[in-house]
C-alpha cells in the first residue's frame, strides 16, 4: 500500500477535528440568548484576570473580544515569578564603564540555558530563529547529556521539542544539528528528541524559549549565536527567567507549530519535498517545512503535543504576579494577539511609555534610507503612540539601536542590528501620525511643544558612547516595553513590520516591574539619552518625507515578485532578528 494514502487520510482527519472544535465554539456562541460580544467575552473569561491592573486588562479585554479562538495557543492570563535579575547581555554593568565588554563577558548566558535544560524529567521545549552555534550549540550538547541522565530511571521516554525558523535563503539544517546533538549518546538513551523547521511565506519561528516540565522558563530576545553575543563589539539582548504557570503557555505556544510541520509533510507535495530533498537544500516553494526524529524506528516521526497533563504538578510558587503570555503565528493563521494586545496597552497609558527596541522603521536597502519595495513603517503602533502623547499627555522614551551595528567580526551581510533610520526619522513618523489623526486640531507651536516635552528617543549608548573602541557602533537587538511603570514586556517581537511567529511574557506587577527598571531601564537611559539625538527643528523639518517602500500590489504582475526579492534581501541581511 502506498504510505501516502494513509498519511492524506490523517491530514483529513486533522482538519476535520480542527473544523469540529471552531464548530463547538461558534454553537455555543449561537446558542445562548445574549449579543455576539458578551457570549464571546463570556466563553474567554479568565479568572486569573482579576489580578491584572489597567494595563493587563486593556490587554485582555482586546483578547477576549477578537483572538477568543487563540485563547490558550497565542495568549493567556496566568503567573509567575521572574527569578533573579533580568538576563542583558552584556551585563549593566557595561553602561557605567568607558571600556569595551572584557574577554567572556557573556558566557554565563549559555550557561543559565544549561542549567534550565538540567531541570528536565519530562518535557523539553526549546525555541529560536535558527540552530545554535559555538558554545551556544556546545551548552546545547551539554544539556541533552544532563537531559539523558535524569532521564535513566524515568517511566517513559523523556520529550525533547527543539524548533527552529526556515528562513529564506538560510534552510535549516535540522539533521546536522540531530548528528551534533547524538553524537556521543548511547543508543538506550531514554529520551525521544525532534528537531523541526517551518516556513510558510515570508512566516518563520522568531521566538526564543526554553520551556521546562510546565514550569521553569527562559524567553526573551536571544538568539544562539556565538559571534552575536559572546565576542568582541557584542549586541545588547535581554531575556528573562520565570518559575510558575506561565511555562506551560510557553509550551502550549509550540504545538500549533508542531502541528503545522506535520500537516504540511502530510500533504502530497510535502511527502516528496520535505521527506526527501535535505534540509540544507534550498528549494523554490514559498513554504518548507523539515523534521528529523530521534531515535530512529523508535520515536514516532512527529513529535507528540503538549498537554499540562503530561507534566508533574506542582504548587505555585510563592510570590508569583500577574502574567499574560502574548504572541502571534505570522502566516500560520489568521490574527496577530500580541499586537492587538500591544496596541491596546499603549492606548491604555497614562503617564509614561518606554521602549528598548531594534528599529521602528523597515528594512531599508543597504546604504540607503529607502525602504523596501511593500515595507512600511507600523502605522498601528505609531497611531497608538501619537494617540497617547497628543490626547493624554503621555511621555514616550525610546532606545534604538545605532543603525548598521555589526558585532563580533561580522560583515554586514550577516549581521545588521538597526534598519538605517535615525531618532529624528522615527520622532518624525510618530509626529505625523498625530497630524493625519488630529489633523484639525494640531498647529506647528503645539505640534512642537508636544516633540520638546513628550517625545524622547535616543541611540543606546555606554556612559554616553554609542561605539566600541574600535570605532565599530553599539547594538540594541532587546524587544522591551513598559507602561506607566505598572507592567513590562519582554520577548522576540519587534515593532517594525515583520511577520513572524513571536512570543513573550507581560508582568503586570507594579514592584516586580519596578526592579526591572531598576536593574535594566534605569542604566540604560542615564547612559544612552542625548537630547541631540532627536533635534526638534530636525524633525519639524522632515515631517514631509515619505519614507515608506514603494507600494506593490500583489495581485498585479511583478508585484508578488518584488515583495518576494524584498524579503529574500531582508533575511539574507539577517536583519529580521
Amino acid at each position: 500500500m502506498d504510505p501516502h494514502t494513509n498519511t492524506a487520510k490523517e491530514k483529513k482527519t486533522t482538519k476535520t477535528k480542527s473544523f469540529r472544535a471552531n464548530a463547538r465554539i461558534l454553537h455555543r456562541f449561537n446558542s445562548t440568548g445574549n449579543n455576539f460580544l458578551d457570549k464571546l467575552e463570556k466563553y474567554a473569561k479568565d479568572r486569573s484576570a482579576e489580578n491584572l491592573s489597567y494595563v493587563g486588562r486593556s490587554a485582555y479585554r482586546v483578547l477576549r473580544v477578537k483572538h477568543v479562538l487563540h485563547h490558550h495557543k497565542l495568549w493567556n492570563v496566568s503567573s509567575g515569578i521572574p527569578i533573579g535579575s533580568m538576563l542583558q547581555t552584556p551585563q549593566n554593568s557595561i553602561f557605567s564603564s568607558t571600556n569595551d565588554p572584557s574577554e567572556r563577558h557573556s558566557d554565563w548566558f549559555p550557561e543559565k540555558m544549561l542549567e534550565i535544560m538540567g531541570r528536565t524529567k519530562v518535557w523539553c521545549d526549546i525555541m529560536s530563529l535558527t540552530i545554535p552555534d559555538g558554545i551556544f550549540l556546545d551548552k546545547l550538547i551539554e544539556g541533552l547529556s544532563t537531559i539523558v541522565e535524569n532521564a535513566k530511571n524515568a517511566e517513559k521516554p523523556v520529550v525533547i521539542r527543539i524548533l527552529v525558523g526556515n528562513i529564506i535563503g538560510a534552510p535549516a539544517r535540522c539533521t546536522y544539528l540531530v548528528k551534533k546533538l547524538t553524537k556521543n549518546l548511547s543508543e538506550d538513551a531514554n529520551i525521544h528528541r525532534w528537531v523541526g523547521a517551518w516556513r510558510k511565506g515570508v512566516s518563520w519561528n522568531h521566538a526564543k524559549l526554553i520551556a521546562v516540565d510546565g514550569r521553569y522558563l527562559l524567553q526573551g530576545g536571544h538568539n544562539l549565536w556565538d559571534a552575536h553575543y559572546l565576542k568582541n563589539n557584542p549586541v545588547h539582548d535581554l531575556s528573562m527567567e520565570m518559575e510558575g504557570r506561565i511555562t506551560h503557555d510557553g509550551h502550549l505556544f509550540a504545538n500549533s507549530q508542531w502541528r503545522y510541520i506535520r500537516r504540511k509533510q502530510l500533504t502530497r507535495c510535502g511527502y516528496v519535498i520535505d521527506r526527501f530533498i535535505p534540509d540544507a537544500v534550498l528549494v523554490p516553494w514559498k513554504s518548507r517545512v523539515t523534521v528529523t526524529e530521534y531515535p530512529v524506528n523508535k520515536a514516532s516521526e512527529f513529535p507528540p503535543i503538549y498537554n499540562a497533563d503530561l507534566v508533574p504538578k506542582y504548587e505555585k510558587p510563592s510570590g508569583s504576579v500577574p502574567t499574560l503570555s502574548l504572541g502571534r503565528y505570522g502566516r500560520l493563521t489568521f490574527g496577530r494577539p500580541s499586537d492587538d494586545a500591544f496596541i491596546a496597552m499603549f492606548g491604555s497609558a497614562k503617564t509614561i511609555i518606554r521602549l528598548s527596541i531594534q528599529d521602528l522603521g523597515p528594512v531599508c536597502v543597504p546604504k540607503t534610507q529607502i525602504a523596501l519595495p511593500g515595507c512600511t513603517w507600523p502605522k498601528p503602533y505609531l497611531n497608538a503612540l501619537a494617540e497617547a502623547i497628543w490626547d493624554r499627555d503621555v511621555k514616550v522614551e525610546i532606545v534604538v539601536s545605532n543603525p548598521g551595528s555589526v558585532p563580533g567580526g561580522l560583515n554586514p551581510l550577516e549581521a545588521n542590528y538597526g534598519n538605517g533610520w535615525s531618532c529624528v526619522d522615527c520622532a518624525a513618523e510618530i509626529i505625523k501620525r498625530i497630524q493625519k489623526e488630529f489633523k484639525n486640531n494640531v498647529d506647528d507651536v503645539a505640534l512642537r511643544t508636544k516633540v520638546e516635552n513628550n517625545l524622547r528617543i535616543c541611540y543606546i549608548r555606554h556612559a554616553g558612547k554609542n561605539v566600541y573602541d574600535d570605532g565599530k557602533s553599539i547594538g540594541n537587538h532587546s524587544k522591551f516595553l513598559c507602561i506607566d511603570n505598572i507592567a513590562s514586556y519582554t520577548g522576540s517581537q519587534n515593532l517594525y513590520v515583520c511577520d513572524l511567529a513571536e512570543w513573550g511574557v507581560l508582568i503586570d506587577d507594579k514592584s516586580e516591574t519596578e526592579k526591572i527598571l531598576e536593574d535594566y531601564w534605569n542604566p540604560l537611559w542615564e547612559a544612552s539619552f542625548i537630547e541631540t539625538d532627536c533635534d526638534v527643528q530636525k524633525v519639524m523639518d522632515s515631517l514631509q518625507i515619505n519614507r515608506d517602500g514603494e507600494p506593490v500590489n500583489k495581485f498585479l504582475p511583478g508585484g508578488k515578485k518584488k515583495l518576494d526579492d524584498a524579503a529574500k534581501m531582508a533575511s539574507v541581511r539577517r536583519v529580521l532578528v
